[in-house]
């Protein structure tokens, strides 16, 4: 027979157990924050990388300083000030890819961009592999750099273009070859590979005839190009791929190791150009910027725009040159301090620059605004 219960026992009891189920609640909410902590995700982080001054110098791979640009048979003059490029570091890869923890914290930094992990690491691609890739499109950087402001400043750069390798079952297999020199298409001498391929894109699927130069006689070959998708965006393609070299008149070494893809070609022309030409483009001031080039001066869109404004900004740099096509990025996420010029073309980053160096109004320059947001 049960005895008397005394007054609040069952309150107590009640809590007890709460109390119980409160813990037991806050160790499993602890033990699945743990496990995310540690949870891979297929996602990397961006984040603003090292910053390097083209005026400047840099470090070899035995850790001897070097101009970042030295020319050989040519003059050049003194410079000031920086004209910098900006690069962007990834945290993570398929290997080693980022907690929960730092994606959550990325998350909520506005210097930082959580992306998927296919986006910079495609499926069946090795970090190897990516960086090879990436040193393979620096290098072709470097070239049209360098051509782009050699012609700038007047140089006859000529250009040879060859067919690298030929996608088997494409429209070019069994009429192009590899080491095939590609003289002229449609009886038009194209001034670099991107010529080339606007080329064919404007025949819009018409048989393009490519003259060729195969062991040491010229032939005509008449291609049919194939519609292919990719990436939401379709293109007219030969499935061929191309390789270009110069004939440079200037011999022009630029010195960037552990930085690839091709984003710094504008700023390698600006500071190749600065380094042939007297006086100071930037007019001392420090400058920053990024896009890729080709060789007739077009700057083209590059990845990781926000992160190069946050570090070209905490690098101290107060102008930044961004590509047009990539001012839907740009708009609402600069940086306080940070005025940014809006260039397509290597001519107008120039003339931007003149303003700069000269203290005119700034503001009077193209820019990015709410109508480059898609």
């Amino acid at each position: 027979m049960r005895g008397p219960v005394a007054p609040g026992a069952t309150t107590s009891a009640r809590s007890g157990r709460a109390t119980r189920v409160g813990l037991v609640a806050f160790i499993v909410s602890l033990v699945a924050l743990l496990v995310l902590t540690f949870l891979p995700l297929p996602y990397v982080i961006e984040q603003p990388g090292p910053v390097f001054n083209t005026l400047g110098e840099v470090q070899d791979a035995k850790g001897k300083s070097e101009p970042l640009i030295a020319v050989n048979g040519a003059s050049t003059y003194p410079t000031k000030g920086a004209l910098d490029l900006t690069t962007v570091q990834v945290v993570g890869n398929r290997e080693n890819p980022p907690s929960w923890m730092q994606l959550v914290l990325a998350w909520f930094e506005p210097s930082k961009a959580v992306v998927p992990m296919d986006a910079v690491f495609p499926q069946g691609v090795t970090s190897t592999q990516r960086d090879q890739a990436n040193q393979l499109m620096m290098v072709d950087s470097q070239q049209e750099a360098t051509a782009a402001a050699l012609r700038e400043l007047g140089h006859d750069v000529p250009v040879t273009i060859r067919v690298a390798s030929v996608v088997p079952g494409s429209a070019a297999s069994g009429l192009l070859q590899p080491k095939d020199v590609v003289v002229a298409v449609d009886g038009a001498d194209p001034a670099d590979a991107d010529a080339m391929r606007a080329q064919i894109q404007k025949a819009a699927g018409a048989p393009v005839t490519l003259t060729i130069e195969r062991d040491g006689t010229r032939e005509d070959v008449a291609v049919t190009p194939r519609k292919q998708e990719s990436n939401g965006s379709s293109a007219w393609l030969l499935g061929v791929t191309l390789q270009q070299t110069y004939d440079f008149p200037v011999d022009v070494k630029l010195q960037l190791d552990n930085v690839g893809g091709p984003s710094a070609g504008m700023m390698f022309a600006l500071g190749i150009i600065d380094t042939l030409t007297p006086g100071e483009l930037n007019g001392g001031k420090q400058v920053a910027g990024t896009g890729t080039i080709t060789a007739d001066g077009t700057v083209g869109a590059i990845g990781g725009i926000r992160q190069k404004l946050y570090g070209a900004r905490a690098a101290g740099a107060d102008y930044f040159l961004a590509p047009g096509s990539n001012c839907d990025e740009v708009y609402g996420h600069v940086p306080a301090g940070l005025t940014v010029v809006r260039t397509d073309s290597l001519e107008q980053s120039l003339k931007a620059l003149k303003v700069i160096a000269a203290g005119g109004d700034v503001t009077a320059l193209p820019t990015c605004t709410a109508a480059d947001v898609k």
